[in-house]
């Protein structure tokens, strides 16, 4: 059944009561069963190559009954079957199909043992059996959650299996956001046989479908004119390259003009890489473009010795300009509390530790609880959109729905990963198609971003930033 692409963030009890309404509706558990078994397996081919070796840990509930329906579909492939009734049984033959296995491990180990419904401790020998799979040298595929998370607080119940990917079904559960260590990378299988999810939530997953039919058609007449001119005030002594990047992600959005305002001590080397965007050396008392529609400020303004005159205009931009404004960085920390005097399009872009600053709170405090932080920082600056940065960004404000991006890898975590970012929105919000929507303009960027390193880490070994700025909305949705 092909459903709406929301995919709301939901707890066990929401699950069961989704598929409460599936079996109401006339659709059987084992209709469901072999339809997951189906979605499994293609995902398991589609990370695997014919002849890999794929074993299969399969609990005795419906978490082993999904991983069981997918043997017959994993065409080509050498598909071991363990089936776990007892944890010391299991054990025993785990381990013996390791040692007879030599230098030939599997490709994927598939955890199946426990599902969602999973809210006590488990005993010391199914503990002994996760942690001999945790040690094991193969990736492992959680199927719909790690054995021995609890679904809804992402607590270990004693030990938990450390998956290198989980693929959720249906929707995520909310524990899985809480549990990184754990459910490695999180994917989700919206359509797995249920009817359309009946049940909302204030955080969402973003899923690529949602993004179908963008970038928006331009027209054949169509002129630089017509789709935004976007400044950037970024780059000081010691930080040029700040400039560099959030140009180069702005540009990548095709904007139709781009023009970068450098300090005077960083001009030369951020006009030197220069071509199509225009370089002006900062001044107080400087004008903006007359055409200028968005401003993106602060990448790389970290010197020690900046102008007063650079923090005071930021604030003044931010009351009262009718322009859209993306602030970054170290313009983040310059910003006063309190409503703009207009109303126009202002979105801050913080990853946790600035978060953290920002709210005058430990940045341990903002992870454990970040959609809360999201809130306050936007309510903090008068209902701002916020993009809080971070493993599965969130996007949102003060009120309404949250989205959780669903794309991206720790590669992003390299230095001018977030100036390329910056930039990539501040090109999008100076288009007037893009500023239609602010929130999906920002999901989009944000998913861009992460699919884009995405890209970069299944298709090589390692990759720059500068890499990165090549790829940067090239995903197809």
């Amino acid at each position: 059944m092909i459903c709406l692409p929301k995919i709301p963030v939901i707890s066990v009890a929401q699950m069961r009561q989704w598929e409460k309404a599936t079996w109401a509706a006339g659709r059987t558990e084992q209709e469901v069963i072999q339809e997951v078994g189906r979605v499994l397996a293609q995902r398991l081919l589609e990370l695997s190559q014919p002849g890999d070796a794929i074993w299969i840990l399969a609990g005795k509930g419906h978490n082993g009954d999904d991983a069981k329906a997918a043997v017959p579909h994993l065409r080509e492939r050498d598909v071991v079957l363990v089936n776990v009734d007892d944890p010391l049984r299991g054990l025993a033959e785990f381990s013996e199909k390791l040692k007879t296995s030599g230098a030939r491990k599997p490709r994927w180990i598939v955890d199946a043992l426990f599902g969602i419904g999973l809210n006590r401790p488990l005993d010391e020998d199914w503990l002994k059996l996760i942690e001999a799979i945790n040690h094991c040298a193969s990736p492992i595929f959680a199927v719909d959650v790690p054995s021995g998370l609890n679904a809804d607080t992402g607590a270990c119940e004693g030990g938990a299996i450390q998956a290198t990917l989980t693929l959720t079904l249906g929707a995520p559960k909310r524990g899985l956001l809480e549990a990184p260590a754990f459910t490695g990378r999180l994917e989700v299988a919206a359509e797995i046989g249920l009817v359309c999810c009946p049940i909302e939530s204030e955080l969402n997953w973003t899923a690529a479908a949602e993004f179908a039919g963008l970038p928006p058609r331009r027209l054949a007449s169509g002129n630089k004119g017509d789709y935004g001119h976007v400044a950037i005030i970024a780059g000081s002594l010691g930080y040029h390259g700040a400039a560099v990047l959030a140009t180069r992600g702005a540009q990548r959005a095709q904007p139709g003009l781009v023009t970068v305002f450098p300090q005077a001590s960083v001009y030369v080397p951020v006009a030197a890489q220069m071509q199509s965007a225009m370089v002006r050396p900062w001044q107080p008392e400087m004008t903006l473009p007359k055409t200028c529609r968005c401003i993106l400020f602060g990448p790389g303004l970290a010197e020690e010795d900046l102008p007063v005159t650079v923090k005071e205009m930021l604030r003044s931009l931010w009351r009262h300009s009718p322009l859209a404004i993306v602030v970054d960085a170290s313009g983040l920390d310059w910003l006063e509390a309190g409503r703009p005097e207009v109303e126009a399009i202002r979105a801050i872009t913080p990853h946790p530790g600035e978060a953290a600053r920002l709210l005058g709170i430990p940045t341990r405090e903002v992870q454990a609880g970040r959609v809360v932080a999201l809130r306050r920082l936007s309510k903090k600056y008068g209902d701002c959109w916020v993009v809080l940065k971070g493993r599965q960004t969130l996007v949102g404000r003060a009120t309404g729905e949250i989205y959780v991006n669903s794309s991206g890898n720790p590669f992003l975590a390299q230095g001018g990963s977030g100036d390329l970012l910056g930039g990539y929105i501040a090109g999008l919000l100076a288009q007037p198609a893009w500023q239609e929507e602010p929130l999906q303009t920002l999901r989009y960027a944000v998913w861009q971003h992460g699919a884009a390193a995405d890209y970069l880490a299944r298709t090589q070994r390692n990759w720059s930033v500068e890499e990165l700025a090549l790829w940067l909305g090239r995903m197809p949705a």
